[in-house]
Formats: C-alpha cells, structure tokens, sequence
C-alpha cells in the first residue's frame, strides 16, 4: 500500500472527521442539552438525553468512514463488507439507546404507579432484552439473512434450555408472578413461613433479596421459595400497624382507674413519639386473671413497623414511672407451695 497515495490521506481524513465531529456533537449538543433537561421538572427529557449519549459519535464515526470508502477505487467485496459491518454500528447504537430509553421507562413509571424506589431489577432487564432481541431480528434482516430458521432453530433450543435450566427457569417465573401479583412489593417489610424477615430490595431473575432489621444485612431468597411460602406482609393493605404491650396489675388494683391512666400515657406517646400515629384511638383489654395479677393488653397503631421498638420503649418507661405515681401495683410473679407436714414420733 502506498501510504503517499491521496486517496488514503482522504480515507484517514473523512475517518477521523466524522470521529471528531461526533465527539464535538456529544460534547456541544448532547451536554447542553442533558444541563437544559436538569433544570426542568420533567424527568422525561433527562432519560431520552442520556439514553443517546454515544449514539451521535457512532454515528457521525460511521459516516465519515463511508464516505471514505466511496473515495477511489475500493475493493468491491471489502466495500459491501465495510458497509454491512457500519449498518450493524448505526442500527446498534439506536438499539442500545431503545434499550436505555426503556429500561428508564419502566423504572421512572414503575415509581409514579406506587413503587418506593425504581422498577425491580428482573422487569427493568426483560424489558431491555426484548428491545434488544427485536434489534438483532432488525440487523439480521438488514444483512439479508433471513431469520425464519434462526427463529425455528430458537424454538428446538428452547426446549433443551428448558430441560437443563429448570430450577433457573422456575425461578424467573416466580419472580415474573411475584411481580405481577403485586402481594409482595419494593419497600415493604415481610416475614416468611420460614422466619426470614425484612425489607424487600429487590426481585431479580433467580432470587429476592431482603434487607434485615435491624442488623440491615442482605438475605437472598430464591423466588420459587418466596413464591410458595406464607408470607405476611406488614405494609399491605397499608404501612400503619398495631402493636401490643402485655401488662399485669394487681388484684386490689381499680381497674377503671387503671384503664384511664394506661390510656393516657399511650395517647401521650403517640402524640409525642416519632412513629406514633393518633388518627386511632388506643385500646385497653382486660383478658385473664393472672397466676398473681389481672392482666390486660395495650394496643397502639404505629406508623410502620420499624416504629415499634421506640414506641414500646417510651411507653413502657412512662407507664412504670405513672403508675409508681399513681399507686399502681405490678406484682411480681408468686406461687404458693403447699407442703404436707409429716407425723412426729
């Protein structure tokens, strides 16, 4: 090759100008435009700005180097492939951007239907996959070759897949029902049959992760396991929850003034108490007479359950302080043994 030969300095020339160009066009257009996106409320322009960063200097790249293809004499063969090999560049770049753009999508309207944080992890990549398996059939179909056996071909290694990938297979399943059935949802506390119990982070393909509490360590649970387990969920129907605090009083105790102190020290932790929710009364229930006490339970609504701890401490501090005030007895345990004496000689 004669490196002196104008034709190449063209070929180098339109090659790295259309490089340059797209770079300029990412650096002048594209930022601009993300800065302008961030300014506005709408959070729409920001996802489709950042979804085509790239594409410009793939394309502008491509550009340049067809054009220079076009310069002299150029191996017909190396020229038709030149070009398949371009085409596969531009349609994968508006590819990749459609996957962004949807993958964006579905977290951005996963979040205004309800969701605490994005889209689960395992909706967000199926929605990108299937883009991007639409985009191969486009690009397959742009170099001519026809994808109906590939299609055919894709059916017969399913079936094998499916066979060899069962518990994987089983697993996205469940996630895909876990997701769809909306029992168990992002941000909401859980406790299986089993006993894990926490926060739900995040469903993924093969398991759904936990975040624990009050340690906050992760526990992957596999989503055929949460699928068929009894799970009782502390957020639905709603976050707010009550929660109980067993109390014994002495038998010589006035019960009714018992009951009016207990539900004022409640309806003062509540109103005092982060977590405390007073849109419901508190509840006194007298419900068994003791071994060496009448005991009752205290019920009070808190605003989720990482609120129990604090509302229980504060109201079992102030309780015993009221009721040392008031006179209140709360009897240790006793237990009368009877002993039988035995005859003296």
């Amino acid at each position: 090759m004669d490196f002196l030969n104008p034709d190449w300095v063209q070929w180098i020339a339109f090659s790295l100008g259309g490089l340059v160009l797209g770079l300029l066009v990412e650096k002048f257009v594209v930022q601009r435009a993300s800065k302008l996106a961030a300014r506005t409320k709408i959070t729409w322009d920001d996802l489709a700005v950042s979804s085509i960063k790239g594409v410009p200097t793939a394309w502008f790249t491509s550009g340049g180097i067809y054009l220079a293809l076009n310069v002299g004499g150029v191996d017909p063969l190396l020229l038709s492939t030149a070009v398949s090999g371009l085409t596969v560049v531009v349609i994968g770049s508006v590819v990749v951007a459609g996957m962004r753009l949807t993958g964006g999508a579905v977290e951005m309207l996963s979040g205004q239907a309800g969701g605490a944080i994005g889209s689960p992890t395992l909706v967000v990549n199926l929605a990108r996959l299937a883009v991007g398996v639409l985009g191969v059939f486009i690009i397959l179909q742009n170099l001519g070759i026809d994808i109906t056996p590939l299609i055919t071909a894709a059916g017969i290694g399913g079936l094998a897949v499916a066979l060899a990938l069962q518990d994987t297979l089983g697993n996205l399943f469940a996630g895909v029902q876990i997701i769809l059935s909306q029992q168990v949802r992002q941000n909401d506390y859980v406790r299986l049959s089993s006993g894990e119990e926490g926060w739900i982070t995040d469903v993924k393909g093969r398991n759904t992760t936990m975040q624990t509490f009050p340690d906050g360590n992760l526990v992957a649970v596999p989503n055929s396991v949460l699928a068929s387990s009894i799970v009782k969920n502390f957020t639905l129907p709603r976050t707010a929850l009550w929660v109980s605090v067993e109390v014994g009083v002495s038998y010589d105790s006035d019960l009714e003034h018992v009951e009016a102190v207990t539900l004022e020290v409640a309806r003062s932790v509540l109103e005092n108490t982060k977590g405390g929710e007073t849109s419901e009364e508190p509840l006194v229930r007298f419900h068994s007479f003791g071994a060496s006490s009448i005991d009752f339970e205290v019920r009070m609504m808190v605003g989720d359950f990482e609120s129990q701890g604090p509302i229980k401490h504060d109201f079992i501090k102030r309780l015993h302080k009221r009721y040392n005030d008031e006179g209140i007895d709360i009897p240790f345990p006793i237990r009368t043994v009877m002993m039988g004496g035995g005859e003296e000689n």
